[in-house]
């Protein structure tokens, strides 16, 4: 008997944990980046005609620059955590 593989959507197999640690930043950069942008868009020209391409837009450029920042400030802030809480081995 095969043994089947969990899935994420119809027959696409879900990605093995060792991808967890580019998938996670990539997921937490997406809805950072897009709040962000989105809050500071409405506070700087507030809800204007085409606000959702251009915020589209800006979100797309924001999410490009923040998922490698995430990437290289991660083991910074796994680190920095580490010196305030007592981390299990």
């Amino acid at each position: 008997m095969v043994e089947s593989k969990a899935k994420i959507i119809g027959n696409i197999d879900k990605l093995s944990a060792k991808n967890a640690a580019w998938v996670m930043p990539l997921i937490l950069s997406c809805f950072m980046s897009g709040m962000i942008s989105m809050v500071n868009m409405l506070l700087n020209v507030g809800f204007i005609e085409h606000f959702w391409t251009k915020w589209w837009s800006a979100w797309m450029l924001s999410w490009a620059i923040a998922y490698p920042i995430v990437l290289i400030a991660l083991p910074v802030v796994r680190r920095l955590t580490a010196v305030f809480v007592n981390m299990p081995k």
